[in-house]
């Protein structure tokens, strides 16, 4: 069953918020890399969950640069929605910020991209509703979001980057010769 339709990106938004304790901390006291991805890949589910109405599993990880280290005792929050939806597929962006609270002091630590197909009960892909884009930054990440995704099948080999319409001014590609 289809449950097209069209959703706004502010109907999937998560906001969700952790505190670093010593558990989720390296050597050096920041927080772990690893724990920093699964607090990711849970509060971008719940965006595609929510967009979707339906389960869903993560497809693809973009890159995750950790521009700032987060430190133990720091409050940090994950603030994730869905920028688009191709079928049964959709991207997620996350933006991480860390808050010493004490010290009164926030970081904007990383953002990425996760994209999740939603399925059934059986496991098979379902259609998912699109996206429609309210305000200026989500119809640039909506945008954006194509060439991202032909970038992704490119690197995944699931796509000849002389098929990736969006990408072909950025990479100059010429028509394949015989």
């Amino acid at each position: 069953m289809s449950l097209k339709k069209k959703k706004y990106p502010r109907e999937s938004f998560v906001s969700m918020t952790e505190l670093v304790l010593p558990n989720d901390t390296n050597t050096l006291n920041n927080l772990m890399g690893g724990r920093l991805m699964h607090w990711m890949d849970i509060v971008s589910a719940i965006a595609a969950q929510r967009h979707s109405n339906s389960i869903v599993v993560t497809a693809s990880v973009d890159n995750i640069s950790f521009r700032h280290p987060i430190q133990l005792g720091n409050v940090v929050t994950l603030k994730a929605k869905v920028t688009r939806a191709f079928n049964s597929s959709m991207e997620v962006r996350i933006d991480v910020s860390a808050e010493n609270i004490p010290q009164a002091k926030k970081i904007e630590s990383n953002s990425a991209y996760f994209t999740f197909v939603a399925v059934d009960h059986n496991n098979q892909p379902i259609d998912v509703p699109e996206v429609e884009p309210e305000t200026d930054e989500e119809r640039a990440l909506y945008d954006g979001a194509l060439r991202r995704r032909q970038l992704r099948l490119i690197l995944s080999g699931r796509m000849k980057p002389q098929e990736a319409n969006e990408l072909k001014s950025i990479f100059d590609i010429k028509e394949a010769q015989s």
